[in-house]
């Protein structure tokens, strides 16, 4: 087995849609022998920062959808877009998908799964992510103990604001302006990764992280630019 010679770390929010965008790319990363990816829940709309459904957030946010669509084919449902959208009874809440993507992490290294499961029932079934039922639900999908799940996500929920200001303070510290946002560590060098150029292209992703594997720890600058295909 191949040691992982690479901490990628991502920086996301589950109702965040260029994090949406973003998760073919985090999944060819994962899939990658020399990569380990950590995830870092920034509670984008969590606290005073969580939002009813109203005409205006739905105005904000189609657009940024379309433009994802456009660039990744990531599927967007109807129930989406006619459903959850228009439902002046839903509430974006980051903080109980952060809590179960955080307890499945806990309870099975499942993490990555539930966040993948948790932005396409957002983004593609129109289901409401923030509610519990919804979330145990996946939860079992992914073959977890309903009890365990829950008792862990009540468990981190003491704990949740101490995650974000973590991924506050790692997000200062390397001057990271926003979610998605992804870190690359190695022999405590960091290098700030833009995804930008690879949206909607994993395999490009994946392969420019295979080479960057292949360098030694003293090319990797701290905070350099992220190679692409095209330019360095």
């Amino acid at each position: 087995m191949v040691s992982p010679q690479l901490t990628l770390h991502y920086v996301f929010d589950p109702l965040c849609g260029w994090c949406y965008a973003a998760a073919p790319l985090i999944e060819a990363a994962a899939a990658l022998p020399t990569v380990q990816l950590v995830l870092h829940p920034g509670g984008m709309m969590a606290g005073a920062n969580r939002q009813s459904v109203s005409p205006a957030l739905r105005d904000y946010v189609i657009p940024h959808d379309r433009r994802i669509a456009e660039l990744t084919g990531q599927p967007f449902g109807a129930a989406y877009f006619d459903g959850l959208l228009c439902d002046s009874s839903a509430v974006f809440d980051s903080t109980p998908p952060t809590l179960a993507i955080l307890a499945a992490e806990q309870l099975a290294g499942l993490g990555r799964a539930m966040l993948a499961r948790l932005q396409s029932a957002h983004y593609a079934a129109g289901e409401r992510i923030a509610e519990g039922t919804v979330l145990l639900q996946h939860a079992a999908a992914l073959g977890l103990d309903s009890v365990a799940f829950s008792a862990a996500m009540t468990e981190l929920a003491g704990d949740v604001e101490a995650h974000y200001r973590a991924t506050q303070q790692l997000m200062q510290q390397h001057g990271l302006r926003g979610f998605p946002s992804l870190l690359l560590e190695r022999e405590g060098r960091f290098q700030v990764l833009d995804i930008g150029p690879f949206l909607g292209q994993p395999a490009a992703f994946a392969q420019a992280l295979s080479a960057l594997a292949m360098l030694t720890p003293a090319a990797v600058a701290p905070s350099a630019a992220f190679c692409t295909p095209e330019t360095c």
